[in-house]
């Protein structure tokens, strides 16, 4: 039975996309058609998440007291200390 507000959707793939598909779902305890289902909630809110999170970090930045002193910094300011890991 479907539930209210569902819609079936027929893909055609390739048999051996689905193969792996399935295995993999069994591998992570769900199904392809779950799998199929997030990935297009998660396409069609997209550009809805994608601004949400742009907006926050240009708020969260602008509430930011990182930079106060108003200082600046070069490009040679950004290379002006040793790199993570490496020897120098």
């Amino acid at each position: 039975m479907k539930d209210a507000g569902m819609t079936n959707l027929t893909l055609t793939l390739d048999d051996a996309i689905i193969k792996k598909a399935r295995v993999r779902a069994i591998q992570e305890g769900t199904s392809v058609s779950a799998k199929v289902r997030e990935f297009l909630a998660a396409y069609a809110m997209g550009q809805d998440q994608q601004q949400a999170a742009a907006e926050a970090f240009i708020a969260a930045a602008q509430r930011s007291r990182a930079n106060t002193a108003a200082a600046s910094w070069s490009r040679e300011d950004a290379y002006d200390r040793p790199y993570p890991g490496g020897g120098a």
